[in-house]
């Protein structure tokens, strides 16, 4: 993996402006090995342009775990590469923390990313990996959420045809609109620590309320494109 192309990456990022993003909670990332559990937006620009400041500014690798199916896309192998993607296997996510990186993961992954919408409903289904994960690897849990994400890019997920032809060949892509520069505000939660004493799912459980909770604090509902893009103007971040 050449880290070093991140740099260019996040100054290209920049300098498109697309879209005006800022990170809150960065304070809660441990100097150790973490989970950085995420919900999946149309267009995850979020956290691609997490993942290079954490480069840029501390020097800090977050493995990105994603689908094998993803890496035979043509021309998407060097750019999963770039962004340090993985489609890992648990034995390979654990060796991984063991050796003090971060990971990141979307446990509702390509689903959530066509089907959920401006509601931003999980749709995690009853997936626990990233949960045995943590627990192996006796790491802790950061939930993150990104305001506005849904209103970068829109996808046709409502049209219950492409659902059911997503659930027989899991390969159908669905196409998208928009590239929108709004205002994005990427939070990191409080880290939910690791615990002998807990289940994995009940731990996938714990995680998916924390990340529930940061949407329901942070983002209003439905999305709604104009109000992203007029956020843009506001200085600061609101707890409301």
């Amino acid at each position: 993996m050449h880290y070093g192309a991140v740099y260019k990456q996040h100054a290209l990022l920049n300098f498109l402006c697309f879209p005006d993003h800022e990170i809150i909670g960065m304070e809660h990332l441990p100097e150790g090995p973490a989970i950085i559990v995420f919900y999946h937006g149309t267009f995850d620009i979020d956290y691609v342009l997490l993942f290079c400041k954490l480069y840029v500014q501390k020097g800090k690798i977050c493995i990105t775990v994603t689908l094998k199916n993803l890496f035979s896309i043509p021309g998407m192998k060097p750019l999963f590469q770039l962004v340090g993607c993985m489609p890992g296997s648990k034995a390979e996510c654990v060796e991984m923390l063991k050796k003090g990186h971060l990971l990141g993961i979307a446990p509702g992954g390509e689903r959530e990313a066509f089907f959920s919408d401006e509601h931003y409903n999980l749709l995690w289904g009853k997936r626990t990996g990233f949960a045995q994960v943590a627990l192996e690897a006796k790491v802790p849990i950061i939930p993150m959420f990104t305001q506005n994400i849904q209103e970068v890019c829109r996808g046709f997920g409502r049209i219950q045809l492409m659902r059911r032809l997503y659930e027989k060949t899991r390969c159908i892509p669905i196409p998208i609109y928009g590239g929108f520069p709004v205002k994005l505000r990427t939070y990191l939660g409080e880290p939910i620590p690791y615990d002998p004493n807990i289940t994995a799912v009940e731990l996938a459980e714990k995680t998916k309320i924390a990340v529930e909770n940061l949407r329901d604090r942070y983002q209003k509902k439905p999305g709604n494109i104009l109000r992203a893009l007029s956020e843009r103007f506001e200085k600061h971040h609101k707890d409301d």
